[in-house]
């Protein structure tokens, strides 16, 4: 039987992996001072005793920005002052009660068990502000909430009566189209200030991924050939850093399989397969089950070709129409046993999907059964099959 001792004493061309992962924060952020930056000058008020701006903060997936926020954060709470940051992922709480909920228990614990109802936590806020506290609530990928209008106006009136204390939105966001659903009120009192963080370049993330290396490596393990091949795939996909960091973790687990002293760009080549599937994965295992649903129904249709657009002659560039897929959804459903949602539902699921990039929609040109959406999956068809079979089927 193998041991732990045995694993310990393994040769490895990992200095500290966890260096390597998405999540850490170093001591330092490459190419997001400006941007930090300007988050500090925005937040700072609260030190004063007064209430910060709501802010949104946008860019690409893996473009840093929960990083620097985080960052913030630390700073902050090395500072003195009767006021809070409190991070929220939005995919997990993604309702107001949720939100409320999970705030207002760090100044009352009685408050996680649940049961109390959305008015006693509106009073328990009201409370806390009243005793002169600022609270800035950073809901990162914010446009996750289902009720964010109702969030918004909420916290707005929850100002409007406190005497003393506030409480501040710092909305994180992939989407520069998310504001469009939202109410005019909503969006005239979140939109106090913007930040945009750019994608990263082929020599940013090459410096990030050097910079990570060198503490994430053992000294002369890694070629810097494999470095730059990394940052070239990234910037040419999307410029998404973590996608970087993953490929050179892979990479290195690639040849370490191998029992390569040296991690080089055919282990990086090898890497970028497995990571793409990996991404995919992540996120379709984190979607609930009707999302699920649709997504497999639009995979199977992808592997077969639209039956519609044969029949209407358009012309086939990977778009199905949402009618048919709607037709497909509801046949995975009974499949399953599960009642199928109503059409809003339905479109609700294809709204959220494309908010994660796991699908494009557009609408159809005139003459296409009356006016349509067109709907077209963003990732290998076949391997989101294969997840969303074996999550729903387990096969």
């Amino acid at each position: 039987m193998a041991s732990f001792d045995e694993m310990l004493s393994k040769h490895t061309i990992f200095k500290n992996i966890s260096v390597l992962s998405p999540h850490y924060i170093p001591k330092t952020l490459p190419f997001r001072e400006e941007q930090i930056k300007e988050l500090m000058m925005i937040l700072s008020p609260a030190l004063k005793e007064q209430k910060p701006r709501n802010l949104i903060i946008y860019g690409k997936t893996g473009s840093g920005k929960t990083c620097s926020v985080k960052k913030v954060m630390e700073e902050f709470g090395k500072m003195k002052a009767d006021a809070k940051m409190h991070y929220l992922n939005c995919r997990i709480y993604n309702s107001r009660y949720r939100i409320f909920q999970k705030t207002l228990k760090t100044y009352m614990p009685e408050l996680e068990k649940a049961g109390f109802g959305l008015p006693y936590l509106y009073e328990k806020l009201l409370e806390i502000l009243k005793e002169g506290h600022q609270m800035m609530v950073v809901l990162d990928e914010v446009d996750m909430i289902k009720d964010l209008d109702d969030l918004i106006y909420t916290l707005t009136r929850a100002n409007d009566e406190a005497v003393s204390g506030g409480i501040s939105i710092i909305g994180i966001s992939n989407k520069l189209s998310f504001k469009e659903n939202l109410d005019p009120r909503s969006k005239s009192s979140l939109y106090e200030t913007e930040i945009l963080f750019p994608p990263y370049t082929s020599e940013q993330l090459q410096k990030i991924l050097e910079q990570r290396s060198k503490e994430g490596f053992v000294e002369g393990s890694i070629e810097a050939s494999a470095i730059n091949l990394a940052a070239a795939i990234t910037a040419q996909e999307s410029g998404d850093a973590r996608y970087a960091l993953k490929l050179l973790t892979k990479a290195g687990e690639i040849a370490e399989q191998n029992k390569k002293e040296k991690v080089d760009d055919s282990d990086v080549e090898a890497a970028r397969k497995k990571v793409e599937l990996d991404l995919v994965s992540e996120t379709v295992n984190t979607l609930p089950e009707m999302h699920q649903i649709v997504l497999h129904a639009i995979a199977s249709l992808s592997m077969n070709g639209s039956r519609y657009s044969r029949l209407e002659g358009i012309e086939n560039d990977g778009f199905l129409i949402s009618g048919e897929v709607h037709e497909e959804y509801e046949k995975v459903c009974k499949s399953l046993r599960k009642k199928s949602r109503s059409l809003r539902w339905y479109r609700e699921y294809l709204n959220e999907l494309e908010m994660l990039g796991m699908i494009t929609t557009t609408p159809s040109s005139r003459g296409i059964r009356g006016h349509t959406t067109l709907i077209r999956l963003g990732q290998n068809p076949k391997d989101v099959r294969n997840i969303t079979k074996k999550n729903l089927f387990g096969e």
